[in-house]
């Protein structure tokens, strides 16, 4: 029996500095480095995955940090915001940390459901970090500064912004699993039912909004799990099916990946859990070497003559 689409995979957004995207996602928000590569199209920029403590799907941020890359547009046809998990009783830990670090944020607000913090990564990309009453078992990374009972745990949800709502929802529910489990106002709630974490999408009509523009401090793509190949190559054709401008299956070397633009103008990728991080490293290791495809390696030297310094 197909199991379908499982939540979120990874979402994968644009940085400037990669620098400065580095030290705030490992340093300030104390995420894992799972891996550290290159661009496969543009192999002279990182791309940056950061993770939990085992590098999970539905835990996974990516960044391609382009020096000098314009600002983006927030707007209609985008992912407008990224959410993480935390226990209920984090909410203190992470005002102080933001205070500290001089992170632009908002009090905590929501529901006896959830508590919500909104911030803004240095390039404005638009984060969340969400108290809530469900189970999550996912463990986080812990840090120096950060107690793993503290740590984010992954994705609780995103939020894409689109001038109409309906037939985005309608791929959702038909084609993805998920079902609708709330609206307030413009927002509407889905949840996909095959699986307990990263499955939440919100979705906000914004008939008059202005289009986004993708480029620096916004998201790429979003991606949805599945479980394997054959999972994937079932769902492409389900997709195909319904006229939609489907990609080939391509090999991104931690994941197999499809692409298509959904209706409202959000580029949607479905990714394989397998073969995963520790492809080419050990689970104690991940992210402490640069890696490369096969077909880069014979440039590895030109290759990190280019790269900006880390550490």
């Amino acid at each position: 029996m197909s199991t379908g689409i499982l939540g979120i995979h990874h979402i994968t957004a644009i940085a400037g500095n990669a620098k400065r995207n580095f030290e705030f996602y490992t340093k300030v928000l104390g995420l894992r480095l799972v891996k550290k590569t290159v661009n496969f199209d543009d192999p002279g920029t990182y791309h940056f995955y950061f993770g939990n403590e085992k590098g999970e799907p539905g835990t996974i941020l990516t960044f391609f940090p382009w020096k000098g890359v314009p600002k983006g547009r927030v707007g209609a046809g985008q992912v407008t915001s990224t959410s993480y998990s935390i226990t209920q009783d984090s909410v203190p830990f992470w005002l102080e940390r933001l205070d500290n670090y001089d992170v632009l944020h908002n009090n905590k607000s929501g529901n006896l459901d959830e508590e919500v913090i909104v911030f803004l990564d240095p390039d404005g990309l638009k984060l969340e970090i969400v108290a809530h009453s469900g189970n999550d078992p996912r463990v986080g990374w812990a840090t120096d500064e950060i107690p793993s009972e503290y740590a984010l745990k992954g994705f609780y949800n995103a939020t894409l912004t689109l001038e109409g709502y309906e037939v985005t929802a309608n791929l959702l529910t038909d084609i993805f699993g998920y079902e609708l489990v709330g609206e307030s106002g413009n927002r509407f709630r889905f949840m996909n039912k095959n699986i307990d974490t990263a499955n939440i999408l919100d979705l906000v009509c914004l008939p008059s909004g202005q289009r986004g523009r993708v480029a620096g401090g916004s998201v790429h793509h979003i991606a949805f799990r599945v479980a394997d190949e054959g999972e994937q190559l079932i769902m492409r054709e389900k997709l195909v099916e319904r006229g939609f401008n489907t990609t080939p299956q391509l090999d991104r070397n931690y994941f197999k990946s499809v692409y298509f633009r959904e209706p409202g103008g959000v580029l949607f990728e479905i990714a394989t859990d397998p073969p995963g991080f520790i492809v080419d490293e050990t689970q104690e290791n991940l992210g402490s070497q640069l890696k490369l495809p096969g077909w880069l390696e014979p440039r590895r030297d030109d290759i990190e003559a280019v790269l900006p310094e880390l550490n």
